[in-house]
């Protein structure tokens, strides 16, 4: 049986109607924390909600686009109207784009993934900070991948938005470190069975990678017990 170490803590976590985002939802939720799942797809949400219920945990969900305009500020002037505070925001929603060589990328399709993965990114975190400094121990927790640091042919455009993803982050937990007690933390999950994976890998059998709920008790575990700011890590397994 696992210990509510999270109880009375409000977790936010994107991209949470499958995969890792789902899988972290529902860990956190084990762990006691009420979490506001949102992604673009309400049937998904409905169904990660329904396992959290079902396992005895609480949820909410917000179905919407972060690309949207003013969707993100509607979000958090929600959270702020219901709790007053947001103690984790887990920063997983993510677009992978088409894979293709540097000169044969599609522009408006770069726009795209930039617009998801680095400039929603950066709504969401100055929409929440106020929120999670109202936190005992804020804590933001971002996803990246290792081709935002080692490049690798044809993930040009994928590499470098997580690459803007991260300089984001550690930027904001410099800015942070000193006046507030906000900590962030960017985890790289690897090899894990996905649908972005099986899109990114079509010939990879997915048994090979872990699964999704490895990463989501990882990032369960750091927001419970804490950790120093900019930490990183990749997950093993």
């Amino acid at each position: 049986m696992i210990d509510k170490p999270l109880a009375d803590t409000i977790a936010l976590v994107t991209g949470a109607g499958r995969g890792i985002g789902a899988a972290a939802a529902r860990a956190l939720a084990a762990r006691g924390a009420h979490v506001v799942l949102t992604a673009r797809s309400s049937d998904e949400l409905e169904t990660v909600e329904d396992a959290i219920f079902a396992a005895g945990g609480s949820a909410t969900i917000a179905p919407l686009d972060l690309t949207e305009t003013d969707s993100i500020a509607r979000l958090a002037a929600a959270v702020s109207d219901r709790w007053g505070k947001l103690d984790a925001l887990v920063l997983n929603a993510a677009r992978l784009g088409t894979l293709a060589a540097v000169p044969a990328i599609d522009q408006r399709e770069l726009a795209q993934v930039l617009t998801l993965n680095v400039s929603a990114q950066a709504a969401l975190i100055a929409a929440f900070d106020p929120l999670l400094r109202k936190s005992d121990a804020g804590k933001v927790i971002g996803l990246t991948s290792s081709v935002g640091r080692s490049p690798r042919a044809y993930w040009g455009m994928y590499g470098a938005s997580k690459a803007a993803f991260e300089t984001l982050l550690a930027a904001y937990g410099d800015e942070i470190e000193n006046i507030s007690k906000v900590r962030v933390a960017i985890v790289d999950p690897g090899a894990t069975r996905t649908k972005m994976r099986a899109r990114a890998y079509p010939g990879e059998d997915p048994q090979s990678v872990k699964p999704p709920e490895v990463v989501g008790e990882r990032i369960a575990e750091l927001v419970a017990a804490g950790f120093p700011v900019n930490h990183t890590e990749r997950v093993a397994g």
